[in-house]
């Protein structure tokens, strides 16, 4: 079985090498690559053939950024229609159920098979799991294939559209988060509250900042592939749908954030600086844990206040929660301020 993969990149190399050691014979076309890109190809093992060669390919795997995905598949038809060449593509990219349309539409009526596929989860990595590749389009035949050479793939219930519309989904809550949390936490940066946000997050949302202590590094070297991704997110929305003007702003953090990658640096020195911040004291209110229902961490600063469930006082903090703050507390005083209402 010849497969061949377009891109070798982080994620198109990996797949390719992961093929390569289940036994399926891996080729790839990189004519007019840059060296980093024949270097990790290499380094995979990716045999390099013309483009003739790459046709006879029984499966043609296109793996790139998403801008380049439509003039990819432009490039493969014609080649495919000049030689009737019969192998199935399918489209791996990051791209919004209406560019796959138009993808579908590049190779014709009676041309190959053209397949919608998408790509959840890292680059595949010996020991570990992942990623998925679900398939949609009548994938019924071409998923087994690939689950004998080694990939986690899925069949997907629908036509065309139906694997990227996944994919947009997805993206746009995991990519999402991350490009919310960059721009909230730049904004604190630049309006002083970055201690102070750093510390509440890491006592209220611990979980939330462990993955962007990860996420958002991460993101930095792929700031500028993911400008695109944020666009075909925006226009799966379509422009009468509100939800696509937040990843249009989202495509200008990660826009921003590539600049920055080309420049100084400085913007993802000030992020990672904030996420290596830890809490220097205990809670601001010693009641928060028990406010928030959380009684088993407690405080997250060096010196832990138990949680109630560790202690004996548990009823006590409930009866004082529902009879008011202490006077000591500062928000007593704020709330004992307000002139009480009269309902009517």
């Amino acid at each position: 079985m010849r497969i061949a993969v377009i891109g070798m990149g982080a994620m198109g190399s990996a797949v390719a090498r992961s093929l390569l050691s289940s036994g399926a014979e891996i080729v790839t076309h990189l004519e007019g690559r840059s060296s980093a890109t024949k270097e990790r190809a290499v380094a995979a093992g990716i045999r390099d053939v013309d483009i003739t060669t790459m046709l006879d390919a029984d499966i043609i795997l296109s793996i790139v950024p998403p801008s380049q995905a439509l003039a990819v598949a432009g490039y493969v038809a014609t080649a495919m229609r000049s030689r009737n060449s019969v192998g199935i593509y399918i489209d791996c990219n990051a791209i919004s159920p209406q560019t796959m349309t138009k993808v579908a539409e590049t190779f014709g009526a009676g041309g190959p098979k053209v397949l919608d596929g998408c790509i959840i989860g890292g680059p595949p990595m010996p020991g570990k799991c992942g990623p998925r590749v679900y398939i949609s389009g009548g994938a019924n035949k071409v998923v087994p294939i690939l689950v004998d050479y080694g990939l986690d793939a899925r069949v997907l219930d629908g036509d065309i559209g139906a694997s990227s519309a996944l994919k947009m989904c997805y993206a746009g809550i995991n990519k999402g988060l991350t490009g919310l949390a960059t721009a909230m936490i730049l904004a604190a940066a630049k309006s002083g509250a970055d201690e102070a946000l750093m510390a509440e997050l890491a006592e209220s949302q611990s979980q939330l900042l462990a993955k962007f202590s990860t996420t958002i590094p991460d993101m930095y070297s792929k700031a500028y592939r993911w400008v695109a991704e944020m666009q075909e997110i925006a226009e799966f929305f379509g422009k009468d749908d509100p939800g696509a003007e937040i990843f249009w702003g989202m495509a200008g953090v990660f826009d921003y954030m590539a600049a920055d990658q080309s420049s100084d640096g400085n913007m993802a020195a000030t992020l990672s600086r904030m996420l290596e911040q830890r809490p220097t004291d205990g809670s601001i209110n010693r009641y928060d844990a028990l406010s928030n229902g959380n009684f088993d961490q407690g405080s997250k600063g060096p010196d832990s206040v138990p949680s109630a469930r560790n202690t004996d006082d548990r009823d006590e903090l409930e009866d004082r929660l529902e009879s008011g703050f202490p006077a000591s507390d500062p928000a007593s005083t704020t709330f004992t301020g307000i002139p009480e209402r009269t309902r009517t």
